[in-house]
């Protein structure tokens, strides 16, 4: 519910904020639902993600100002809220001159998507990466993150009524290929590795069926990284994989790298610093979004969880 709550008063080391935007992710709906591995104690307010504008700053405060916006360094710090008080050390800055909507969507999937692209296989430009729900958040950050830097994209996505207009806008962010899951087992498959190799990529978010044949067309030796699972259904791999192609199954969690980098101040500033730049050039947009007052709240998280839902639900407070 929607709560009137008495601020915390302002530490040394603490940062008044006045959060701007925060949307609602799948993780986000998990963790109220009480599935999700990390769990705030109660009573807690919800929202993983967000961006917003520091109004003051404690006097041990040296690395933010009134004006300056941040963004999470951490899970769970509660962004669906119009104030807060946060430690200096769970807020990371970013530039006030990129879209609202970007750097309230900035900490989650963009950042997944730079890592899976970057952290499993060494890719150049001409390399391919095939994944599924390519329409997700994270999708369309791998598709404009990986067309950015030359690397090829085949994106899969589920069969739907409005499926050409999908496929215009996935299109349109820098897609090379966009095909049904019932395409994954179509001879059509050849024609597309005529003009560009198989991937020795594969990110799934999915599970089940959709994860099986998007592994028959991965290269021998390939690594899958699977870092959601929307179907709830178990990975299917066939022995021949394995034993014959010797494919790797990897996962992701961007909570985790969060947690075991979080002393590499360089591997997280060299990723916020790309990211920031990609969306600066206008190489990086926000996902498609719905813009919703906060307390429309509850239209918003039911519209979060119905299906075929391509835009993200995002709360102005």
């Amino acid at each position: 519910r929607l709560k009137d709550i008495e601020l915390a008063k302002l530490g040394d080391s603490d940062v008044h904020v006045k959060m701007l935007a925060a949307p609602i992710n799948p993780a986000d709906i998990n963790m109220i639902q009480g599935t999700y591995p990390t769990l705030s104690p109660l009573p807690a307010v919800g929202g993983n993600e967000g961006v917003g504008e520091v109004l003051e700053v404690g006097r041990r405060v040296a690395a933010l100002k009134p004006g300056d916006w941040v963004i999470p360094a951490t899970n769970a710090l509660g962004t669906w809220r119009t104030q807060g008080v946060f430690p200096e050390e769970t807020l990371l800055k970013v530039p006030s001159d990129i879209p609202v909507l970007c750097a309230a969507t900035l900490s989650v999937n963009p950042c997944t998507a730079f890592r899976m692209l970057a952290d499993f296989e060494t890719l150049a430009p001409g390399d391919s990466v095939i994944q599924n729900a390519a329409n997700s958040g994270v999708g369309q950050a791998v598709i404009q993150i990986a067309k950015a830097s030359g690397i090829k994209t085949i994106n899969v996505v589920r069969d739907r009524p409005d499926l050409p207009k999908l496929v215009e806008r996935l299109m349109a962010l820098g897609a090379d290929h966009v095909i049904t899951e019932e395409m994954l087992r179509k001879p059509e498959m050849k024609e597309i590795f005529k003009s560009i190799p198989k991937p020795r990529l594969a990110l799934n978010c999915v599970g089940g069926k959709s994860t099986t044949e998007m592994l028959r067309h991965l290269q021998p030796k390939g690594t899958m990284v699977t870092y959601g699972g929307m179907a709830k259904q178990p990975l299917m791999v066939p022995v021949s994989a394995f034993i014959f192609r010797d494919v790797r199954l990897r996962g992701f969690w961007m909570t985790q790298w969060r947690k075991e980098h979080a002393q590499d101040q360089e591997s997280l500033t060299t990723m916020m610093d790309t990211l920031c730049q990609l969306i600066q050039r206008g190489q990086l947009t926000v996902p498609a979004c719905t813009e919703v007052p906060l307390q429309d709240y509850k239209a918003a998280l039911e519209n979060a969880m119905k299906p075929f839902i391509s835009s993200k639900q995002i709360l102005l407070l």
